[in-house]
């Protein structure tokens, strides 16, 4: 059986992390788009996250109004901020005006954490959200607000798109001695793609081109500081001044965003051993020109990834059991025999709480332009909705309020996600199958329906903007809701069909498929002579059982169900 690249070179000065990164996002401009939209994309991965989808209204506020800031990731009372005199509607991380955010946690330097900042990394992009028309003002915002009250978080990187531009930000605090933060921003040249994994992808930057890169004032001179760099000016690498790289990094972040790059641009023939941590030759670019132009659907497949078909093919072991399973559970490093070994750490993981592929299009009015393509759970197996950025209400089982992660919910979409993925996780390499399925029959659906509704909302919000509002929320809220009755639906269907370890075929026989021939050899390599089967003496009294055992066997074999009870 082929081996999987597990074992990671001490030599190379590896160490593990305790808990693997989470989160991955995609960039995509207008020009790498095949309908010249901006797309971005963001899995929300974490152990302990509910899937849920959070609607903020628009408002307008007297002069002197505060706002509380709550840390996303505890729900804790930060501080409050003067609140702005009118803010925008915002569904989940898009608002009306078609502007996104998504973000990564890279950490970065420990020292850097300031624990009387008052903004968080999540309430900085949905403060954004809240104030910005634009992925620039988007940026203005959230710098200008950690300048003012300061960051409570570690290191992060934030993708922020409108319908014409996408830029990447990233930035991290200065520690408890000064309030604020240090950061790089720069926008991805169109007809390209770029991605994020938990690791700060911005080393060297433009130092006098502002229409494409944006730096606060001292992001050098406080790395100088410190003792983190010592060059000129134009050699200087946030990355590497504040987070710098470490061959764990290489081989569970980097490795995401190469394999992004690699699919997306094949031509460039990025090699594995670019993030396999093996040699450390060649770093991968910001930014790569996909072979062709990106639909949603693209960008929703390469979301959808396990490293199949690379040497971190998740199957390439046995750890993936009986049925390929190309998950691996917590921890994600273990010790044999005194080396230390890791399971890979895909785009695609069990823990995600909801991801988002966006949508936003500057030839169409903001309502009808700006699509929030929205699944709760694991991205390979979830679905993705379209919620219209301009809607005024969210389905029951998709919004808050309905659950929580304390207790299994049927009325929460995210858990009747989690039902079905971790029931398809036992027997993963059939049940896929069937899943895949419904997903593309009810993805296929929204993409067919796309331009005749579409064209309808057009034609209200030429009669009115709320027309086409009211129009996309109430088609919104239907489709969500029909997920969540569909998936429930399957849940009930897969447990049927392959309850007990058994399956059943079309026509409701119970079938016994084998399992794959690898697990076989890896059973008997394991098992030896304990598992051999036994055969008494063939004495002429039990000659013809034996035979006839024989042929009840064969026959048994042969159609694969059950003849005797």
């Amino acid at each position: 059986m082929k081996r999987n690249l597990l074992a990671l070179l001490l030599a190379a000065g590896l160490a593990v992390p305790a808990a693997a990164p989470a989160c991955t996002n995609l960039l995509v401009t207008r020009g790498a788009s095949a309908d010249g939209s901006t797309m971005i994309s963001y899995t929300a991965d974490s152990h302990e996250l509910y899937g849920e989808l959070v609607l903020r209204p628009a408002g307008v506020f007297p002069p002197g109004t505060m706002r509380d800031v709550i840390e996303w990731d505890t729900n804790k009372f930060l501080g409050r901020i003067p609140q702005a005199t009118r803010t925008f509607r915002v569904v989940g991380n898009m608002n009306e005006k078609q502007v996104a955010i998504g973000e990564t946690t890279f950490t970065g330097r420990d020292s850097l954490r300031d624990p009387k900042g008052v903004l968080d990394y999540g309430s900085l992009m949905f403060i954004a959200l809240e104030r910005a028309a634009t992925a620039r003002e988007a940026i203005r915002v959230m710098t200008t607000l950690v300048a003012e009250h300061g960051y409570a978080s570690t290191g992060e990187s934030f993708s922020i798109s409108d319908p014409d531009e996408v830029w990447l930000l990233e930035l991290i605090g200065k520690g408890p001695e000064q309030k604020g933060a240090v950061w790089v921003a720069r926008r991805v040249p169109d007809g390209y793609v770029s991605a994020h994994a938990n690791w700060p992808r911005i080393r060297q930057f433009p130092l006098k081109d502002p229409a494409n890169c944006l730096y606060a004032p001292d992001v050098i001179s406080f790395a100088r500081s410190r003792g983190w760099f010592a060059g000129r000016d134009e050699d200087f690498s946030f990355a590497d001044a504040y987070a710098p790289l470490t061959a764990s990094k290489l081989r569970s972040c980097e490795s995401r965003v190469w394999n992004l790059f690699r699919r997306a641009a094949p031509s460039l023939g990025l090699t594995s051993d670019m993030v396999d941590g093996s040699t450390f030759k060649k770093r991968l670019p910001l930014w790569v020109k996909p072979d062709r132009k990106l639909s949603v659907q693209d960008a929703m497949a390469l979301m959808r990834d396990h490293y199949e078909g690379t040497p971190f093919d998740m199957n390439l072991d046995v750890g993936g059991g009986p049925f390929a399973l190309p998950y691996r559970w917590r921890p994600m490093s273990f010790v044999v025999d005194s080396v230390t070994y890791v399971h890979e750490r895909a785009i695609s993981t069990q823990q995600t709480g909801f991801s988002f592929v966006t949508q936003s299009r500057g030839s169409l009015p903001d309502p009808v332009g700006g699509v929030f393509w929205y699944g709760v759970d694991d991205s390979y197996l979830t679905v993705y909705v379209p919620f219209y950025c301009g809607i005024t209400r969210v389905p029951r089982s998709w919004g808050t309020g309905v659950a929580g992660f304390d207790a299994f919910s049927w009325e929460s979409a995210f858990w009747v996600f989690n039902f079905v993925s971790n029931w398809v996780y036992s027997r993963y390499a059939d049940m896929v199958v069937d899943l895949q399925t419904v997903q593309g029959e009810l993805e296929g659906g929204f993409f067919a329906q796309q331009p005749a509704l579409e064209a309808a909302a057009l034609r209200l919000h030429e009669q009115s903007p709320q027309l086409a509002v009211d129009y996309l929320t109430d088609y919104s809220e239907r489709q969500g809701e029909m997920v969540t009755a569909h998936w429930r639906r399957l849940g009930e269907h897969l447990l049927w069909k392959y309850l007990d370890g058994n399956v059943r075929d079309t026509q409701r026989n119970v079938l016994h498929p084998k399992y794959r021939e690898e697990w076989y050899r890896a059973i008997a390599k394991d098992g030896g002579d304990r598992l051999k089967a036994r055969k008494l003496p063939h004495t002429v009294l039990n000659a013809k059982y034996h035979e006839k055992e024989a042929e009840i066997v064969a026959d048994a074999g042969q159609r694969g169900a059950i003849t005797v009870a």
